[in-house]
Formats: structure tokens, sequence, C-alpha cells
């Protein structure tokens, strides 16, 4: 179950379009902060902000390479906040399968 605390930190982190643009970037492959900084006209001390905020929510993973640090995206946690969502969307509502079968 994802933890609330977590979920507060998730969409935080998910609430700023730069952010949402980092995890953008990332899917396509690990990135060091130099590549993802020629994405972006803001600040490298504000692209380090963005990338700390995105670390603690869980979204991004950081390993040093060398002189580089390698950012990742992290799926497990959006895998959890999808299940959240969904359990918390469909888990009050009776109308729905009304008959008692259960989908696997």
């Amino acid at each position: 179950m994802v933890h609330l605390v977590a979920l507060g930190l998730t969409f935080k982190a998910l609430s700023d379009p730069n952010r949402r643009k980092v995890l953008q970037l990332l899917k396509t492959g690990d990135m060091s902060a130099g590549e993802l900084a020629e994405h972006f006209s803001i600040t490298k001390p504000s692209l380090s902000h963005h990338l700390t905020v995105l670390k603690q929510a869980g979204l991004v993973s950081d390993e040093r390479q060398g002189q580089n640090i390698i950012y990742s995206l992290e799926s497990t946690v959006f895998q959890d906040v999808v299940a959240w969502l969904m359990d918390y969307t469909t888990g009050g509502n009776t109308t729905q399968d009304e008959g008692g079968a259960k989908d696997e």
C-alpha cells in the first residue's frame, strides 16, 4: 500500500511542469545532469532543485559514474501511485460489478 506521506511527495513532485519534463526525458533513457540541462532554459541550481524533489519522491534515482551523476527513472513509484488511484477510484464503488463477479 502506498504511504500517504510518500504519495504527497509524489504529487508535489508531479505538480511542476519542469519536473514532469525531466521525467518525460528520462523515460527515453538515463541522462546526466548536463544532458538534462540542455533541454531547459532554467539555471543549473534550479534544475538541481527539481532533481532533488524528484529523488525525494522516489521518482528518480542517481548514480555517480566518474565525474558525472546519471539520473534514472524509477517506474515502481508510478506503479504504486496507479495502484493507489485504482483502489481509491474503484474501492468504494458498489454499483460496478453488481453480480459479485471479480475480474482477474
